[in-house]
């Protein structure tokens, strides 16, 4: 099969405008069904972009990842937070998957290190700043996913300044959510930051993986 060359074309940006634009309603605290699904068309947009570059397994992977994400900011304001949670708990493991097949062949010793942070802080974090008792615990589960997938995404192949900082930024997201239960309850942090860092993190995660395994000659896997 001949190489794809993926470009940023006009589904892309319609996906970026669509998850940058949230951000008013974000802010107006806009809680109807219209928002519910301009919340979701930004990571949605994001999903079909990749799905119409796929050309391999990997490119299916990310492609699923986005959906189950765009899933998941749905079901948080349309059930709860609990199903919108699932949602993206089994898209951080399909990340895994993808990053795990994308390994670093010799990563350094400074990225390794900071991969294990992520695997490791991420869900200490989540549990610290959380309520005490099972929420606490189900908030680590829950931390130990997108810890893993920023620790794989960071060792991964691909490129740190999208890849890699995109899974950050969901991290720091997440964390942020966790925290307005508990240290910063009284904060505007996370109100504002949250919608942000999280949309940002999808979109570089979104443009590093698509431009880099849709431009590869596709191989069986």
């Amino acid at each position: 099969m001949e190489a794809h060359r993926p470009r940023l074309d006009a589904l892309f940006f319609a996906a970026v405008f669509a998850g940058a634009s949230y951000y008013a309603a974000v802010l107006l605290e806009l809680q109807n069904p219209s928002a519910i699904v301009w919340k979701g068309a930004g990571v949605g947009l994001l999903a079909l972009w990749a799905a119409r570059h796929a050309r391999s397994l990997d490119g299916w992977l990310i492609a699923g990842v986005l959906a189950l994400g765009a899933t998941g900011d749905v079901l948080i304001d349309a059930v709860n937070l609990r199903m919108g949670g699932i949602a993206f708990m089994i898209g951080h493991i399909v990340a895994v998957v993808l990053y795990l097949r994308n390994r670093r062949a010799a990563p350094s010793g400074s990225q390794a290190l900071l991969g294990l942070v992520l695997l490791v802080g991420v869900p200490a974090i989540a549990y610290a700043v959380s309520p005490p008792g099972m929420q606490a615990v189900g908030h680590a589960i829950y931390g130990l996913t997108i810890g893993a997938m920023a620790g794989a995404a960071w060792t991964s192949r691909f490129s740190r300044y999208r890849v890699g900082i995109g899974a950050v930024l969901f991290a720091l997201s997440d964390l942020l959510i966790f925290g307005r239960l508990g240290p910063l309850a009284d904060s505007s942090l996370p109100h504002l930051l949250v919608w942000p860092l999280y949309f940002a993190g999808q979109a570089l995660i979104a443009w590093g993986v698509v431009t880099r395994v849709s431009s590869e000659r596709a191989a069986p896997s």
